[in-house]
């Protein structure tokens, strides 16, 4: 009988803890001087708006929580208020961390390298000029002077916007004290304002400075005492009453509305700023003096991205590669013909994803295609996708489970939904209560001998040809009948709620995967313990699930080899002697985010590959309605094991390895030739490099029996890191 390890909450990392260390590591991305400038600024506008949303869900969702009367502990044995004061501990540092890589490192560095943001003070009398003249035409009619007064009560300070803070006090004798004004800087605006420069510089000044410039000739009559930047964060979970709601769409958009509302979680304000605004606005926002952070510098740090996009200077960037292109064999008809005789993954972006809109819209400008069933999640905002649809719902039967809870998207879901109802698709939202998070497509097709056949697009990521770009992604195009009869049966879920006692081969959620995933960890516990080879390699998102964790732990604990690329958030401790000392977990971050699901089982030898949409963590495994899939194409897996998997794992220069106290250290040691898995691939889809040149020794994933005890841990760590 297999021997459980038991439930200690010190075997679990803390949830909050591990994210907050996964933006850490993206900051350390933009102190990295071997990275090219602008993607250095650009990291650094990514953990700016990371921690936005940190702020919005995790700690407004604490907050609320503690508010409501809980103070549970979570698995790693933390109370909510101890993991509370303990974000609130991380991000205080990280901030200033944040202010320190902007002021002491990409300033400087920009300056040197032409690109300028000046002060009103720096800039000459052109500059000024013009600046004024810009300030004038552009941003003054659209400003809204308040000052706070028993007549005018606090303006509702939207989520996110940036305001002005003014201490104003009446010329005329003999009035009150001090009053406050407020002025929110207009959204439709550049954040930052470019300034002709004829020295050949790219200028710059943020447009909130220019507004504080100005500010004078709006409080006529007053004099301003002092004047601070400042924005706060609001509460952005979405709160249902779906059993008193007309529609589920009807629900999210009044939703949207009151998520503008929320109870603020955060101010962040310029650090000059005068005490008395300081405690004037924190009073009136009802936040704690911890919840209060000083911007040493700009206020909004994400929105420093505008530099990294308005920029000309492309060598401060990565240089820009072409993806390689879906090429069909010569003997095929049409790509129909190509997937009706074999299966194709494309692992994005070094995979283009032109061969998925292409799929998509063949199959609506193909008359021999008589319906199409489409899921949509996130797309972008001119989707060559939506357009097929909308077209073949012409003359074809279209459907289309449009997810409107997709968090930050909702507002843009309503009206694709709209949009594809007013062409003719059905439109369906999927099951109440789950969000639809799969990524699915199928199609029936008449095919030229006469067969009607199904086929199917199954991926890793979004319907989102932007984002495909920059995530790493799998996308599997099958007519294989098992696979695609299942899609079948999955669309029927979604639809109708018309569940199948056997999804087989697909896993899906909230049905099966949870158990199947248990399921395929401990029968490689069992091949280690009958002396079977046996090795686990997960890559994912993030890794939560206690259930798993603790299967994991039993399959190390029984001898498994285990290797883990979690991105972000990893609950498991590895490396717990006598536990988890043959699990290794790490973490890569670099030019393209890690996006891509991939599960891999030794199985004694007998090889099974799994691509999906789901992370192995509560809300996909049991929330949501995901599917993983299987890998059965015989090149495709030797493809994954000797060029994918071999090559994360022999990653030295952006993986990090996780540590049992939940730090993350580099790999590489000075001796070792740097080898980073994303210029790898790109090298190969680029036809510069192959399996070859992955460094060895390098243990890809085992096709071979291996003696029945295991090699040291120790060993098996350096050979795998």
């Amino acid at each position: 009988m297999r021997k459980e390890p038991q439930r200690a909450q010190s075997l679990f990392l803390s949830r909050d803890e591990s994210w907050l260390s996964f933006n850490r590591r993206v900051l350390e991305e933009a102190e990295d001087a071997s990275n090219p400038l602008l993607e250095r600024v650009k990291f650094l506008a990514i953990t700016a708006s990371n921690l936005d949303e940190f702020f919005e869900i995790r700690i407004a969702g604490v907050l609320q929580r503690i508010e409501d009367g809980y103070n549970e502990a979570s698995p790693d044995g933390a109370t909510l208020r101890e993991s509370l004061d303990a974000m609130k501990d991380e991000t205080q540092r990280f901030v200033a961390d944040q202010y320190r890589c902007w002021n002491q490192e990409l300033l400087p560095a920009m300056r040197k390298a032409g690109i300028r943001v000046l002060s009103w003070d720096e800039m000459n009398a052109d500059a000024r000029k013009f600046a004024s003249e810009y300030y004038q035409r552009e941003v003054d009619p659209l400003l809204t002077p308040i000052t706070i007064d028993p007549a005018h009560p606090f303006p509702r300070v939207l989520n996110k916007a940036m305001c002005l803070a003014l201490l104003l006090r009446r010329k005329r004798r003999g009035t009150a004290g001090p009053v406050l004004g407020v002025l929110t800087v207009p959204r439709a605006l550049p954040r930052f304002v470019r300034i002709p420069a004829p020295n050949g510089t790219e200028d710059y000044i943020f447009l909130a400075d220019l507004i504080e410039r100005n500010a004078g000739g709006m409080y006529r009559g007053y004099e301003i005492l002092s004047r601070a930047a400042f924005r706060v964060t609001r509460n952005s979970n979405l709160y249902f009453q779906e059993e008193e709601s007309r529609s589920l769409l009807e629900t999210v958009r009044a939703e949207l509305h009151n998520r503008r509302k929320g109870d603020a979680v955060r101010l962040e304000i310029d650090s000059q700023a005068d005490p008395e605004i300081v405690d004037r606005l924190r009073i009136n926002f009802e936040l704690d003096e911890s919840l209060v952070y000083h911007s040493d510098g700009p206020v909004n740090l994400s929105r420093v991205m505008t530099l990294y996009s308005s920029s000309a200077h492309g060598e401060l960037k990565f240089k820009p590669f072409v993806p390689r292109e879906l090429r069909l064999n010569r003997k095929s008809a049409d790509l129909f013909d190509e997937i009706r005789h074999r299966d194709i993954l494309l692992h994005h972006p070094y995979d283009s994803y032109d061969g998925v809109v292409s799929f998509i819209e063949a199959a609506a400008q193909d008359p021999n295609v008589v319906s199409m069933k489409q899921t949509l999640y996130r797309t972008s905002a001119d989707s060559p996708i939506f357009q097929a649809l909308t077209e073949a719902a012409q003359t074809k039967e279209v459907t289309a489970v449009v997810e409107l809870t997709a968090r930050f998207d909702e507002a843009s879901n309503i009206r694709w939904a709209r949009n594809l109802e007013d062409a003719g698709v059905q439109v369906f939202h999927g099951i109440v209560g789950l969000k639809t998070h799969c990524k699915l497509a199928l199609l029936v097709r008449r095919d030229p001998d006469g067969a009607v056949r199904r086929y199917a697009h199954l991926g890793t990521g979004n319907y989102n040809p932007d984002t495909a770009r920059f995530y790493t992604d799998f996308s599997l195009l099958t007519a294989d009948p098992e696979i695609t009869a299942a899609v079948h049966s999955v669309f029927n879920y979604l639809t109708a709620h018309s569940e199948s006692d056997d999804y087989r081969p697909l896993l899906v959620a909230p049905l099966t995967l949870a158990e199947n995933f248990i399921r395929l960890i401990h029968r490689e516990a069992e091949h280690a313990a009958a002396g079977k080879p046996a090795r686990i390699i997960a890559k994912m998102n993030s890794l939560l699930e206690q259930r798993i964790v603790e299967a994991l732990y039993a399959a190390a604990h029984a001898g498994v080899e285990i290797d883990l690329i979690v991105r972000g958030i990893c609950s498991l401790r590895p490396g717990l002697k006598k536990l988890s000392e043959r699990i290794r977990v790490r973490s890569i971050v670099g030019r393209f985010l890690e996006h891509s699901r991939l599960f891999y089982f030794l199985n004694g030898g007998d090889e099974e590959f799994y691509c999906g949409s789901a992370d192995w963590m509560p809300r996909n495994l049991f929330e949501r309605c995901e599917v993983i899939y299987p890998i059965r194409d015989a090149q495709i897996k030797a493809r994954v094991r000797d060029e994918i998997l071999a090559a994360y794992l022999a990653d030295n220069v952006k993986a990090r390895q996780l540590r049992a106290d939940g730090s993350y250290v580099r790999l590489r040691d000075a001796s070792d030739p740097p080898f980073s898995v994303q210029d790898f691939l790109i090298q190969v889809a680029e036809g510069k490099a192959d399996i070859s040149d992955i460094p060895r020794p390098q243990p890809a994933p085992e096709s071979k029996p291996r003696p029945k005890r295991p090699a040291k841990p120790a060993q098996v760590a350096t050979a795998a890191d």
